[in-house]
């Protein structure tokens, strides 16, 4: 009898023990899946769950999203951390109603060509959204290469596009298997495959994996230094933040100055954010997010 593949091994497991996530039900669409992928990078899914929740009722497609300002997407945002995000994803609506109808594209050099769509979100989405056969590689599922495969017990910090091979070199030929698998291989780092504590006992693939046959040990601090955030810019900038998001128009420059005692350091975060074209000056002494109150800015090439 023939042995099953790898894939088959995780994507059995995975049909029986995937989490419940509503960007994975039947049928839920490609601006869904999008918009989770964009969401769900650096951040939990326990912290993305609502955000995306509220994002999809009050847009549930990406027309809906680019009819409104990139303020009141800054705004929906909240505190899930990298608000550039939000507006990238305000400018890839508008992108895709320009562009494509309305549509979010299935073809992955469209998918590449939106703002703020990078070489993961697309292949997740054509891949997810689409079931098409596409390596779509993060952190979880390196992790799962290099270890099943290559016996490594940590795949570095950084995507390279051996990555990308390896893991494509695992996926059925058929698409919609590939998709699914693709799916599998990334549930599986994220929950049995973890990066200090693998659930090596439970994980489908235990009797083929070549780290666990070698008996290395998972590496006992993290692949890259935790990065500090009490007392950083981005702590300065993330409270600037928070004032123009509760406010109903321009702040005066006085309101700012009170969030943080440092000038020059919370100069400087004004000014990043003001760079990064999340906040606009109204005159000379007040703030605003972009396009609050105004017509909104084209999106960014």
């Amino acid at each position: 009898m023939t042995e099953p593949t790898f894939a088959t091994r995780v994507s059995r497991w995975y049909e029986e023990n995937a989490r419940d996530l509503p960007w994975r039900e039947p049928g839920v669409g490609a601006w869904a899946i999008l918009v989770s992928e964009v969401m769900l990078q650096q951040t939990p899914v326990v912290r993305v769950l609502p955000a995306w929740h509220a994002w999809m009722t009050r847009w549930p497609t990406p027309a809906a999203l680019a009819d409104d300002t990139p303020a009141e997407a800054i705004r929906m945002w909240g505190r899930l951390g990298y608000p550039r995000r939000a507006v990238r994803l305000r400018d890839c609506a508008v992108a895709v109603v320009e562009r494509h109808g309305g549509e979010v594209p299935d073809r992955l050099d469209q998918l590449l060509a939106l703002p703020g769509v990078g070489t993961y979100t697309a292949r997740a989405v054509a891949a997810f959204a689409y079931g098409q056969r596409h390596p779509v590689v993060d952190t979880n599922v390196r992790r799962v290469v290099s270890r099943a495969v290559a016996g490594e017990p940590d795949a570095g910090p950084a995507t390279r596009p051996a990555d990308l091979v390896a893991c494509e070199e695992l996926l059925p030929a058929e698409p919609a298997a590939a998709a699914l698998a693709s799916a599998a291989f990334m549930e599986l780092g994220a929950i049995i495959c973890t990066a200090r504590s693998p659930r090596c006992a439970v994980c489908p693939v235990e009797s083929v994996c070549r780290w666990r046959a070698s008996g290395q040990e998972a590496p006992a601090g993290p692949t890259r230094r935790p990065q500090r955030y009490a007392g950083t810019d981005r702590q300065v900038r993330g409270l600037l933040l928070g004032v123009l998001r509760d406010a109903t128009g321009p702040v005066p420059h006085q309101r700012l100055d009170q969030v943080w005692t440092d000038d020059v350091q919370r100069s400087r975060a004004l000014a990043g954010l003001v760079k990064d074209g999340l906040v606009e000056p109204v005159g000379e002494e007040s703030f605003r997010l972009v396009g609050d109150g105004g017509p909104a800015p084209l999106p960014l090439p």
